[in-house]
């Protein structure tokens, strides 16, 4: 009691010196630190532990308090108040009233040293008006008094102050601290409702930080609702997810490329029973076409070409991704029965439905028809959340709408002229094109026709160009004068003169020149002729149309990788269908013929062994990612690095653990610490809790004992 009484004293003597017309305050201080029954741990233990408010020292802030404190207080009054508790605690309420943020803060250190904590109305009063500033320092500050009152006082939280908290720093773009009061609340069984927790997930997801935190937090969720659900707890309604959350994070991995954990999200929706609308579609979709899995897409096309008219703006960007995998599958012929599809489609679909069928519900199949232990998710095609605050920003690339029609952008015509140009079937296409531009589905309108014919020629397609003339002209839509001159310019650019001759023979067949020789031609054609030799490449002309150029972008862009994603959805199949020895004979062919596999290929194979606890496979599965990671032929992605993380902890392989945490330092990647101690402290607690290097018994075991050690140390299990 001796040192406790002269630690006080000490700090009170210098209080005085400071303030003497304090004498009397700090006398009632010193009578009360005298007669009091503290005891060691209820005056020095009362203080914050160390991971919370160290930053902050009563020492550093004493001058300043006790100025303020002998300033805005009479001493004459507070002397016959006698209690150094109520004085503190009034200074305490009166700077929250006055919205002192600063006073307030120095004011709470002070009396939780000597005090403790005052009553729960004051707490919450000081975490609130902290999150009402906007200073990351501020909130930090809160965030540090809610860890401190966890472990002293944790009846003094509240679930709405927390949740107000957790909003406060997502709005502030600090995902971390805001993911930490909601793991905080979920451990307690005090999530706020769904849509304060939607509120909190939006700002979260507006990084990639943030949105690699709040999938963690939905998935945590979706496990914690079905345990509940198992257990038949009343505790799962309050915590099962809506379809806003997850069209919220799901949106966000499209946005970041977080095409794997999405997908694995998407996969918990049917698990929960949330329903998917028509944002959830669209978002499903573009997961879909970043995984390069067209028969999952394709699952939903029959639905969504029953929807009403006035939906078609909605999915156009599920026609959009659709219409990109045909391509990348280098499958032409599906790609134009879908753009004949979307040319016929305004016409048969009407404006409006009766309500009970437009909202209706469908079940559609994930992974193959043929396997047995499959979901189904539930879809409402035309069910939008009106008051929804998602947004969905697909990209424009394909598919556009125009005047109340699904239409081709340049880039999709130039896709579909490129694979039948290499095809060598311009029959087909000046049919396409024909029908396109009959129903005015480009941007091109009804000189659709024309335009292509002369994107042709300024690529030098001559032979091209006028194949599609002879098909449009036999198809009874003949080109006019300008196109059929056009190309007898170029022909005699190039000195192409039997051609030239050909086609001016279908000229006067056609009713063009009828009046003129061929040599009145010639000579009128011969200004062309003398400049031909100082021509530029026309390839590069700035006379080009928007659709040559698109052209022209779309042959540099060409990679033919169809091969790769045919192998990929091979694969995927397998591994679903957990046929793991066909999955690695399709791995292995891809070697042998040289072909590239991709972050998509690893990512299959890694699910499936995982699926069927192979830990020690996926060791040797690593083995070749590092391989193709060092001769620069793949760039891994944080999902995959994620998971490969997560098994070789569940399995034991600290090793590896530690040297997939070392790639992920080395490429600047954010790494969720919570999440793998959780897992850690489930899996292997007490693992080597006790064992000292100088006692393993062999060398592996010391080895091991190393690199569990310093996972300890990284993830800061105690």
């Amino acid at each position: 009691m001796a040192l406790i009484v002269t630690k006080e004293f000490l700090m009170l003597n210098r209080f005085i010196k400071r303030c003497p017309s304090c004498f009397c305050v700090a006398s009632a201080i010193q009578r009360t630190a005298l007669i009091s029954n503290y005891d060691r741990e209820s005056v020095l233990s009362r203080k914050f532990e160390k991971p919370v408010v160290s930053s902050v020292r009563y020492e550093q802030h004493q001058i300043s308090s006790t100025r303020d404190f002998c300033a805005s207080v009479q001493p004459e009054r507070l002397c016959w108040e006698g209690s150094s508790h109520a004085v503190m605690l009034k200074r305490l309420k009166k700077a929250l009233k006055e919205h002192q943020v600063n006073e307030a803060w120095e004011s709470f250190i002070d009396f939780k040293r000597l005090h403790g904590f005052p009553e729960d109305f004051v707490i919450r009063k000081l975490i609130t008006e902290l999150c009402y500033s906007s200073d990351p320092h501020w909130l930090l500050k809160a965030c540090d008094i809610v860890l401190v009152i966890l472990k002293e006082r944790s009846d003094l939280l509240q679930s709405d102050i927390l949740a107000k908290l957790s909003l406060s720093l997502a709005r502030s773009q600090m995902p971390k601290p805001a993911t930490m009061i909601l793991r905080i609340l979920l451990e307690k069984q005090n999530l706020p409702p769904m849509n304060v927790l939607c509120l909190v997930v939006l700002h979260m997801v507006k990084t990639e930080v943030g949105t690699h935190l709040a999938s963690n937090f939905l998935v945590q969720i979706c496990h914690c609702f079905q345990r509940s659900s198992v257990n038949k707890s009343i505790h799962a309604k309050l915590v099962k997810p809506n379809t806003m959350i997850f069209n919220l994070v799901l949106d966000a991995c499209v946005r970041f490329k977080s095409s794997f954990k999405g997908q694995q999200i998407m996969e918990l929706m049917p698990q929960t029973g949330v329903v998917a609308d028509a944002h959830s579609i669209i978002i499903i979709a573009q997961i879909h076409e970043l995984n390069g899995q067209r028969d999952e897409i394709q699952k939903y096309k029959s639905y969504i070409d029953q929807v009403s008219a006035p939906f078609m703006q909605h999915y156009r960007h599920f026609y959009d991704s659709l219409l990109s995998l045909h391509f990348k599958f280098n499958d032409i012929e599906a790609a134009t029965e879908l753009v004949l599809q979307m040319c016929d489609c305004h016409e048969s679909l009407p404006i409006q439905r009766d309500r009970k069928i437009s909202q209706r519900s469908y079940l559609v199949p994930i992974g193959s028809h043929y396997l047995k232990s499959g979901l189904n998710m539930q879809i409402f095609p035309e069910l939008l959340l009106y008051d929804s605050v998602l947004k969905i920003e697909g990209k424009q690339e394909l598919v556009l709408y125009w005047n109340g029609k699904l239409v081709l952008s340049n880039r999709a015509l130039a896709k579909l002229i490129n694979g039948y140009k290499k095809g060598g079937d311009t029959c087909k296409l000046s049919e396409i094109l024909l029908k396109i531009q009959k129903e005015l589905c480009s941007l091109r309108g009804s000189c659709l026709c024309s335009d292509v014919i002369d994107a042709c020629i300024n690529l030098g397609w001559l032979e091209t160009a006028h194949d599609l003339l002879d098909d449009m002209d036999a198809a009874g839509a003949p080109m006019g004068f300008t196109a059929f001159m056009s190309l007898l310019e170029a022909y005699y650019r190039g000195k192409m003169f039997r051609e030239a001759k050909a086609l001016l023979k279908q000229m006067r067949k056609a009713g063009f020149l009828s009046s003129l020789s061929d040599e009145m031609v010639v000579s009128k054609c011969q200004p062309i002729l003398d400049t031909s030799s100082t021509c530029t490449n026309v390839s590069s002309s700035s006379s080009k149309s928007d659709l040559a150029n698109a052209l022209v972008q779309e042959m540099r862009d060409e990679k033919d990788a169809s091969v790769v994603y045919q192998f990929n959805s091979s694969i995927n199949f397998f591994c679903k269908a957990k046929m793991m020895d066909d999955a690695l004979k399709t791995y292995r062919r891809m070697q042998e013929m040289k072909i590239q596999p991709t972050g998509q290929t690893f990512t299959y194979l890694l699910y499936g062994y995982s699926s069927l606890g192979m830990i020690r496979t996926i060791t040797i599965l690593w083995g070749d990612i590092k391989r193709n990671m060092e001769s620069g032929n793949l760039v891994v992605s944080r999902d995959l690095y994620e998971y490969l993380l997560l098994n070789f902890l569940r399995g034991g392989y600290f090793e590896r653990v530690m040297e997939v945490i070392d790639f992920m330092k080395e490429h600047g990647m954010y790494t969720d610490k919570w999440l793998y101690r959780s897992e850690f402290i489930k899996l292997h607690k007490n693992l080597y809790r006790n064992l000292k290097a100088s006692e393993a018994r062999t060398e592996a075991q010391r080895k091991r004992l190393k690199y569990v050690e310093r996972f300890r140390k990284w993830a800061g299990v105690d």
